[in-house]
């Protein structure tokens, strides 16, 4: 089975309107630039997207928040993002807020296969309204499902041709668990090898979860916000 893809276009070929997405990274840490780039070339519209931050103003999934594309924003943390902010007060956005260990274990749910989780994060808040609660050794948790998403687009730093992914630092976060759990999982990775040279114990996500790998390019890696020590 062929898993390599000339580039974004050809890989997201078949997401179409109303899909529902998972989209690795941590802030503007390990996000799939390309792929998202791709989307918003594509014009799919109405699609849900599951990611631990909706991007900032015109980077990442901001670039699709401006261009109407995202219908569900599912995350737990968007406090950079000004048009996120307009589109949630003026109810053209759907958001659902929840605990960053939330989703990242019902990521990890979907890829092990469970339908559901019990985890105590939300109990006694807004979180837990409609969500059925049990009490387990005299401790209430909240009963929470399993993400069912289409597509996972996550970026790797290094991948080979099977699908084999390493991540580097901060971009480990998020995009392992999503990269398991997607239906069908896109990966972009800076660097793309042979089969063999990537060291075994050094693989965090191995190739059987991943449908398509493609060679990402012109990379800008941005820093949300920017602190510098003043010259003395």
């Amino acid at each position: 089975m062929n898993k390599v893809f000339a580039n974004a276009d050809e890989a997201i070929f078949d997401i179409k309107d109303d899909c529902i997405l998972l989209l690795g990274g941590f802030g503007l840490c390990g996000i799939p630039e390309n792929s998202i780039a791709a989307l918003v070339k594509k014009g799919v519209k109405n699609l849900t997207c599951i990611s631990n931050n909706a991007g900032v103003d015109g980077f990442g999934i901001g670039l699709m928040l401006q261009q109407h594309q995202v219908k569900k924003m599912i995350s737990s943390y968007v406090g950079e993002n000004a048009e996120f902010e307009r589109q949630l007060l003026s109810g053209e956005l759907e958001v659902e807020l929840i605990p960053q260990g939330t989703l990242a274990t019902r990521c990890l749910a979907a890829g092990y296969g469970m339908p559901a989780i019990y985890t105590p994060a939300g109990v006694g808040t807004e979180v837990a309204d409609k969500k059925e609660i049990r009490s387990f050794n005299g401790k209430e948790y909240l009963l929470e499902y399993a993400f069912d998403a289409d597509y996972a687009l996550v970026k790797a730093w290094k991948g080979d041709t099977m699908g084999n992914l390493i991540f580097k630092e901060t971009a480990r976060n998020f995009n392992p668990l999503m990269a398991m759990a997607g239906k069908i999982t896109i990966a972009e990775v800076e660097q793309l090898v042979a089969p063999g040279e990537l060291a075994p114990d050094q693989i965090h996500v191995p190739g059987i979860y991943v449908h398509r790998i493609f060679k990402g390019i012109n990379y800008e890696k941005r820093i949300e916000q920017l602190t510098v020590r003043k010259n003395k």
